[in-house]
């Protein structure tokens, strides 16, 4: 469960398991959308280092930037979300291509994609 007890301070704490993740509503910290896409590249990361494993090579050296683009008339919705890999030379073009494929499974940007199969219910504790 994850948990959040109000305050009137400038940064909202959740609660999960033993962990703490903490988001700014005044700039001083990424808010929580900001958070979404450091966890769509932390995804690509992720997924990046799965395939290496299984690939037997290292992850040493690869980049992974991530920028999402915008709707027009909405600046809070992207309408695409960008991840540019680059490989250091000892990755070869199959092994780019793997983690690539790899990078594309991602869970966090499934979720987000599929979303709209989600039910989101707020109601108040009893």
């Amino acid at each position: 469960m994850y948990q959040v007890s109000m305050t009137d301070a400038s940064q909202i704490h959740v609660h999960y398991k033993n962990h703490v993740v903490s988001y700014g509503v005044d700039g001083s910290l990424p808010n929580p959308l900001e958070a979404t896409y450091a966890a769509l590249a932390g995804c690509a990361g992720v997924y990046t280092r799965k395939a290496c494993k299984s690939l037997g090579i290292s992850a040493e050296g690869i980049e992974i930037s991530c920028k999402p683009v915008v709707r027009q008339g909405n600046m809070l919705i992207p309408a695409r979300f960008l991840t540019e890999v680059s490989f250091p030379e000892h990755v070869t073009g199959e092994q780019r291509l793997r983690i690539l494929d790899e990078i594309s499974h991602c869970a966090v940007k499934q979720l987000i994609h599929d979303g709209a199969q989600i039910e989101f219910v707020t109601s108040e504790a009893v």
